[in-house]
């Protein structure tokens, strides 16, 4: 394989590219006129723009994709996440068009990508579920029964769902019928597919994923587990890995399910196997995912193990070069998404320019992003401007290291999640692992975050009195730890 085509955008094209290249391997950009100056496009070898920013006119078109492949004698394609990364059809378009697709076979997407054929294909293996139906609810009368025999709470969710989206808690039998109208209209729109099944409701479940690598020779392995329990509308802000609470003994039993997970589907490539948590020691399959994930820098950090690199070798017909036994945990990391969303706010999507834009450095700190300074946030895709990673030898040293890279962090011109995930990482649930999905609700608001350090908030007031006189800044937040300045925000212009 000696070119390849990275059919995404931002952070992830940025980092596929970069293992490409220390492999020797050509890089070509495909990206949107919204897109036009992004890092990613100057790094990579060779870039084609394919339509205007809506991702279904440039980054969704498949034809116009195939036609830069077959110009430019394209090998691979790479689809990162998000866009075409689940997409059957495109993936088998794409190997019949005679370039090979990095990632599994499009019968292996298809039956992980929906929910119902899922749990059907994975049942022989004995994988411990949720209880609830296994087809697709026909008859609503029938379901509301089934639903009293599991007993309420019970969770209603779209077959082919993903992100919270067609999913609903019922607390009551006489809720059941309009839950399950919305979930359904929901589905419908969101995923073109009305289906939905519903489950027992796991009140306080931790949500751990398990990373699975598997070749085309049967070989496969489980990479630990990640934590992926703080979570905003069902969407993660804050991961880790290891857990803080699986003992050896649950995290090899959860480990050997998800790799009988990947042999029901004869899955190759890089994959990731979700599970709900329970009393800490309690688990339940939820989904598989077919494709590289967002957090998977973490479960690099903990392992040394290039996940980028892995998927391009199996593409390309070589063996995994490490067994089971090969691969151990190797200290702490965390990871957080630094979000254009304003906590304050309901965590609603910001919109600017970066103004200021400076990278944490130092020891154990990676940061993988798509952005420099000046750059604005397109309207048109997720609002994620990066992910701040940090590595320690143990779980507190990669905190410190995480409050400190935030400190460290100068982003002014939008709202970000930074100051929650260093609410989060301080807060004595988190330090003790005491959470799970329900964080945020528990524990966290706007008052909260605006009242966490009263002492600082003073010395801001007045510092900022100060900078108004002298028409320097409009705008500062105060750092905690340190009562200084932060850097977060420190001229909104």
């Amino acid at each position: 394989m000696d070119k390849i085509l990275i059919a995404n955008r931002g952070e992830i094209a940025l980092r596929v590219m970069r293992s490409a290249r220390e492999m020797g391997i050509k890089t070509v950009a495909i990206f949107s006129e919204a897109d036009r100056e992004a890092p990613f496009v100057k790094y990579a070898d060779e870039a084609v723009c394919v339509g205007p920013p809506p991702s279904s006119e440039s980054y969704l078109q498949v034809d116009k994709i195939l036609q830069v492949c077959k110009d430019l004698k394209v090998d691979g394609l790479h689809p990162g996440y998000g866009f075409l990364s689940e997409n059957a059809d495109a993936n088998r378009k794409i190997t019949e068009a005679g370039i090979i697709f990095i990632g599994p076979s499009p019968e292996a997407m298809e039956l992980m990508g929906d929910k119902l054929k899922a749990k059907a294909t994975v049942k022989s293996y004995n994988i411990p579920m949720v209880p609830g139906t296994e087809d697709a609810i026909e008859d609503i009368p029938s379901a509301k029964e089934i639903a009293k025999k599991i007993g309420f709470p019970i969770l209603i969710k779209a077959a082919a769902g993903g992100g919270g989206k067609g999913m609903r808690v019922v607390e009551k039998v006489e809720e059941f019928e309009s839950q399950m109208d919305r979930a359904v209209s929901e589905a419908v729109n969101s995923f073109g597919n009305g289906a939905v099944f519903i489950e027992k409701y796991v009140g306080s479940p931790r949500h751990i994923e398990i990373q699975i690598i598997a070749d085309t020779y049967g070989n496969i392995v489980y990479l630990f587990e990640r934590e992926c329990s703080i979570q905003r509308r069902h969407q993660k802000v804050i991961e880790e890995a290891p857990s803080s609470v699986l003992t050896p003994e649950i995290r090899e039993e959860m480990g050997k399910c998800a790799v009988d997970v990947a042999r029901s589907c004869n899955y190759v490539g890089a994959g990731t196997v979700e599970f709900l948590l329970e009393n800490n020691k309690d688990f339940y399959f939820l989904e598989m995912n077919t494709r590289l994930q967002v957090e998977h820098p973490v479960t690099e950090m903990i392992t040394g193990i290039d996940l980028v690199k892995e998927q391009i070798n199996i593409a390309r017909g070589e063996k995994l070069s490490f067994t089971q036994d090969d691969v151990k945990i190797n200290g702490h990391s965390f990871e957080v998404r630094v979000y254009a969303e304003d906590p304050m706010n309901n965590f609603l999507p910001d919109i600017g320019t970066l103004n200021t834009y400076v990278r944490p450095e130092g020891m154990g700190i990676r940061v993988d992003d798509g952005f420099e300074e000046g750059m604005e946030i397109p309207i048109y895709y997720d609002p994620m401007i990066s992910k701040l990673i940090t590595h320690g030898k143990d779980r507190e040293e990669a905190r410190q290291r995480m409050i400190r890279a935030i400190d460290d962090y100068q982003i002014s011109g939008v709202e970000t999640t930074l100051p929650f995930c260093k609410f989060t990482l301080e807060h004595e649930a988190f330090i003790s692992g005491n959470f799970d999905t329900h964080f945020v609700s528990k524990h966290f608001s706007a008052e909260k975050l605006q009242n966490s350090d009263p002492a600082g908030e003073e010395i801001a007031a007045l510092f900022t009195a100060k900078l108004y006189e002298e028409g320097v800044a409009n705008k500062v937040v105060i750092n905690s730890n340190e009562n200084s300045i932060s850097k977060w925000k420190l001229n909104r212009s």
